[in-house]
């Protein structure tokens, strides 16, 4: 096995299966643990991984294992990495960027679209990267909104970064220079609700806060929220008072911070900014 850092990543999914063993296999100091396993692979399945490994580089997606510097510290709980490896395409320097994460609903109403196009536009104006989740609704309304006011953003996967396509909506703010998209799965793995609910760790892990647009009263975006107050992540979340979901009032209730108008949410982000030299390193935080 060459020393091509997608390839070792990809060996080690092939072989390994399982994030937490994957996880373990890359953070394994000795290298022969590795080379043994591609040594004793059948012929075919190294011709195969060889090629996918310059298939992916041939679309420009790189790969960053959890034994790499360059893996965020903003990304590891207790020294243990919360995602084997990240798949990434576009502007690599925003995985260590300040970022604001947004979460909420795919289906969301029209006061909440207009809270996240809000949201992605009071994170860009303070020079945070929104990262969201890249579904319809909410994630694709900050996501837009960021861009179309000169910021950055991330775009979290909830599948393999084989499916990642520009959508329609995004396609004519789209810029490669101001976009990073992420992906902690196997390339090829379909979308599923348990991935989308793994990868909301992603999107509040990178992100210095997280907003929450609208929360169900179970469901992705408030496990996102109530794991965040519990590694200590500043959770905003948006009230529109009797039209609020009950996730935000759950939320609210255990601890995080209530913006009622653009006004208050553009006050909490800037604390956030402000308290940024302050904090720990966000590696300590989770």
């Amino acid at each position: 096995m060459t020393s091509d850092k997608t390839l070792r990543i990809l060996v080690a999914f092939e072989h390994f299966r399982t994030p937490a063993k994957v996880t373990r296999a890359l953070l394994d100091p000795d290298p022969e643990m590795l080379r043994q396993v591609w040594r004793e692979m059948a012929g075919s399945t190294r011709a195969a991984l060889s090629r996918r490994s310059e298939e992916l580089a041939s679309r420009g997606v790189t790969a960053v294992g959890a034994d790499d510097p360059c893996f965020p510290r903003a990304l590891v709980v207790n020294d243990r990495p919360i995602a084997p490896a990240l798949f990434c395409i576009g502007a690599s320097q925003l995985l260590t960027a300040q970022g604001a994460g947004i979460c909420g609903a795919r289906n969301a109403s029209v006061l909440g679209l207009k809270a996240a196009r809000v949201s992605g536009e009071e994170a860009s104006s303070r020079g945070l990267t929104v990262v969201s989740g890249y579904a319809k609704g909410v994630d694709s309304e900050s996501h837009r909104a960021a861009l179309e006011n000169g910021g950055a953003t991330i775009l979290v996967l909830a599948e393999g970064i084989d499916h990642f396509r520009v959508k329609r909506d995004l396609s004519p703010y789209f810029d490669p220079e101001r976009v990073l998209v992420i992906s902690q799965f196997h390339p090829g793995q379909p979308w599923a609700t348990h991935a989308a609910m793994t990868r909301n760790r992603l999107i509040f892990g990178l992100g210095m806060a997280l907003i929450v647009i609208e929360a169900g009263e179970r469901g992705g975006t408030l496990a996102a929220g109530q794991e965040a107050l519990k590694r200590g992540r500043p959770v905003v979340v948006v009230n529109f008072g009797d039209d609020a979901p009950p996730g935000n009032h759950i939320l609210i209730q255990a601890g995080a911070r209530v913006a009622t108008s653009r006004r208050e949410l553009g006050d909490a982000l800037g604390m956030v900014v402000a308290q940024a030299k302050t904090l720990p390193e966000q590696g300590k935080l989770l």
